[in-house]
């Protein structure tokens, strides 16, 4: 199999192509940087610029699976023109692949997996959210998933399957989030955010890595929660955190004001809240590596814990 990817240099894009090469699938990737290009036999860089629509159509050449994990980060401080730059990057990669699909005569794609997030449920203490969940969150997150899912829906005219992958928060310590939350915990100053009552739904960047072959070697198409299957509250993630660093918890929970006064608008996403269910992909066959945040944690700090990975019975929950 042959999988080309967008974002491939970035921080879910690298596991992944790590993940296609240990199983002997050949990466075509897309890069805007051509100082990024690479070709080797199995990892082939092409040049595109989505800005101005532009990209290298031999990208496809032989590609049986396309996945996109194209977007700027949302983790800095949403100013009105930052704003704009983060639902146009999604906007214009998707409509640059899609014109450029459309003018091949030929080509062997099988299947589009599109990265989506699960900001796009409404914020909630209470809820426990499926895919068939239709409500959008009403804050600038929410706008810009349901944008950015709708230009996917636009891939359902050509003959192959599209998925859509809404990932929730990524836990490695490479990048993402996890790192920004062990500083101040390994220094001391580590708190809960609010109430600490949020939920988070998390997955460990291998999960997630595997869950998009996962789809492309099954043949699924929909959309699916790429979340394992016990999300926690904050307060829970934090304490396991520190444990895993053995560190204490000494300062109150930072209240809201603090964090609006410090990141602006973009503060909210630490005080969202979204339970939702991996219950789908399971049912199709996925088993998760990690099933509970402590285990993640203690594979990705590489500690030997006392972990308890009772699973949470939340399946009476389901909501649609």
């Amino acid at each position: 199999m042959k999988v080309l990817i967008t974002g491939a240099t970035g921080l879910v894009g690298k596991e992944l192509v790590k993940l296609c090469h240990s199983k002997g699938y050949w990466v075509n990737y897309l890069t805007t940087s051509k100082n990024k290009i690479v070709s080797k036999e199995n990892y082939t860089g092409f040049y595109w610029n989505p800005k101005e629509g532009e990209i290298n159509a031999d990208c496809f050449k032989d590609v049986s699976v396309i996945i996109n994990l194209a977007g700027a980060s949302i983790s800095k401080r949403w100013t009105s023109e930052y704003k704009k730059i983060v639902l146009k990057s999604r906007i214009d990669s998707l409509r640059t692949l899609h014109k450029a699909i459309g003018s091949q005569a030929n080509h062997s794609i099988k299947s589009f997996i599109s990265a989506s997030a699960i900001g796009i449920y409404p914020n909630s203490l209470e809820n426990f959210y499926s895919e068939n969940n239709n409500a959008v969150d009403d804050s600038f997150l929410g706008e810009v998933v349901a944008a950015w899912e709708k230009e996917t829906d636009t891939f359902e005219q050509y003959s192959f399957r599209v998925s859509k992958v809404r990932i929730g928060l990524v836990l490695s310590d490479k990048g993402g989030a996890l790192p920004e939350m062990v500083k101040p915990i390994n220094n001391y100053v580590g708190a809960a955010f609010g109430s600490g009552e949020q939920w988070q739904s998390w997955i460990h960047i291998t999960d997630l890595a595997r869950m998009f072959l996962f789809i492309a070697e099954n043949d699924l198409e929909g959309t699916f929660n790429a979340v394992a299957p016990n999300p926690v509250t904050n307060n829970k993630m934090v304490k396991e955190i520190a444990k895993v660093l053995e560190k204490p918890i000494l300062l109150p929970n930072i209240p809201r004001f603090s964090m609006r006064l410090l990141l602006g608008e973009m503060s909210y996403i630490l005080f969202a809240s979204q339970r939702v269910s991996s219950k789908k992909i399971e049912e199709e066959g996925f088993n998760f590596t990690f099933q509970n945040v402590c285990a993640a944690l203690e594979a990705i700090y590489e500690k030997n814990g006392e972990c308890n990975p009772i699973k949470q019975n939340m399946e009476e929950e389901y909501i649609s």
